[in-house]
C-alpha cells in the first residue's frame, strides 16, 4: 500500500451506512453548544473534551456517548450537528449516508421528537442543496430499554415515517438480545421502513442469528461475532447480508486488539456483503476515509478488495436502486478510469 492509495479512497464515492448522528459532534461544537444552551459539562474547553475520547469497553464509552447528548436541547442544535457534520463527510466525497438517531435518549430528557427530527431532516435538506451529499435517517432504538419504550417511540415516529428510511437497534449487547423487540420490528415494516440492527459486536454470533431469523432485519450493523459460527458466515455469504463493519470503532472499543487482527478480510473473503462505516466518527478520531485506509493497510488489502467494500456500501443502502445504480458507476468510472 502507498500513500497515493490515501489519496484514491479519499477521491472516490463512498457511503456510510452506519454512523450515529450523535457520535458526530465534534469537541469545538459540543462545547458551543454547551455554552449556547447553558448546560453544564465536566469540561472547560474543546481540549478537555477530546482528551476524554479514551474507552476501554463499548459500556465505557456508551457513559460518556450519552452525556455529550445533553447539550442537543432543540431543532436548532439537531440541524447545527447535521450540518457540520454533512460538510464534513461532503469535503471527502461521501455521497450518500444513513444517520442512526438515538430518539429515546432525547425523549427521556424532554426534548419533543419532532424538534429532534425536523432539525435533522432540515440539515439533510439543506446540506443536499448546498453540496449535492445525500442523507437518510435510521430511527435508532436504544436495546437496554424495555420494547414498550421502544413502540411508544416508534409511535410517536408516525407522523413523520415517510421522511424515515429504517428501523435500527443499538446500544449496549450484554445481555440485551434482539428477540426482545420482535414487535418493535414489525411495527416498522408495517410503517414501510427498512430495517437493520446491531448484532455480533461485543454479543455473540448468537445475536446476528436473532436478528436475521426473530427481527427479519434488512441488514447486520457490526456482525462480525459471526465469526465464531462457520455455518452463520456461509449463511450471510449466501445472502449477500450486507455488515456494516465498523473497524477502528472496533479496535477503540476493545472488540479487537488491533486492526490487524480484525475479521474483515476474512468475512470479505468469505463472501460476506462487508461495508466500511465510520460508526462515530468524532469520538474515535476517524472519519470514513481514514476507516477505509486504515483497515487496507492492517490487513493488506487489495486495490480490488477496497474497491469492492466501497461497491458494497452503495449495494447495501436503504436509497432506490437507481440512485444506487448512479453512485456506483460514479464509483467505477472513478477507480478504473
Amino acid at each position: 500500500m502507498s500513500e497515493t492509495t490515501y489519496t484514491k479512497i479519499h477521491g472516490a464515492p463512498k457511503a456510510d451506512l452506519h454512523v450515529h448522528l450523535e457520535g458526530t459532534i465534534s469537541p469545538e461544537l459540543m462545547y458551543e453548544l454547551a455554552l449556547r444552551n447553558h448546560v453544564d459539562i465536566p469540561f472547560d474547553s474543546p481540549q478537555a473534551i477530546a482528551s476524554a475520547y479514551e474507552f476501554h469497553d463499548l459500556n465505557a464509552f456508551l457513559q460518556v456517548y450519552y452525556a455529550g447528548l445533553r447539550v442537543l436541547e432543540n431543532q436548532e442544535d439537531f440541524y447545527d450537528i447535521t450540518m457540520d457534520y454533512l460538510e464534513r463527510a461532503h469535503a471527502e466525497n461521501t455521497h450518500y449516508i444513513e444517520f442512526y438517531t438515538s430518539p429515546q435518549s432525547h425523549i427521556e430528557r424532554g426534548v419533543p421528537l419532532a424538534q429532534v427530527l425536523d432539525g435533522i431532516f432540515a440539515g439533510c435538506d439543506d446540506a443536499y442543496s448546498k453540496w449535492g451529499i445525500k442523507a437518510n435517517v435510521i430511527f435508532g432504538l436504544q436495546r437496554h430499554r424495555t420494547e414498550a419504550s421502544a413502540l411508544a417511540a416508534i409511535a410517536q415516529a408516525e407522523p413523520h415515517s415517510s421522511r424515515i428510511i429504517a428501523l435500527g437497534l443499538g446500544g449496549p449487547e450484554r445481555d440485551n438480545p434482539p428477540s426482545r423487540f420482535v414487535r418493535a420490528f414489525e411495527r416498522a415494516r408495517e410503517l414501510g421502513w427498512r430495517t437493520t440492527a446491531h448484532a455480533g459486536e461485543e454479543g455473540p454470533a448468537d445475536y446476528v442469528s436473532q436478528a436475521i431469523e426473530l427481527l427479519r432485519v434488512d441488514r447486520i450493523d457490526h456482525g462480525v461475532a459471526a465469526q465464531q459460527n462457520a455455518q452463520l458466515v456461509i449463511s450471510l455469504a449466501a445472502r449477500r447480508m450486507p455488515l456494516t463493519v465498523c473497524p477502528v470503532s472496533n479496535v477503540k472499543l476493545k472488540v479487537f486488539d488491533t486492526l490487524e487482527h480484525h475479521n474483515a478480510r476474512y468475512l470479505l473473503e468469505s463472501g460476506c456483503a462487508v461495508t466500511i462505516n465510520t460508526d462515530d466518527p468524532s469520538y474515535f478520531l476517524a472519519n470514513l476515509t481514514d476507516n477505509l485506509y486504515q483497515t487496507s493497510r492492517a490487513l493488506d488489502l487489495s486495490d480490488d478488495q477496497i474497491f469492492q467494500i466501497i461497491w458494497n456500501g452503495f449495494e447495501g443502502a436503504f436509497c432506490d436502486n437507481a440512485s444506487k445504480r448512479r453512485m456506483q458507476q460514479a464509483l467505477n468510472e472513478y477507480w478504473h478510469g
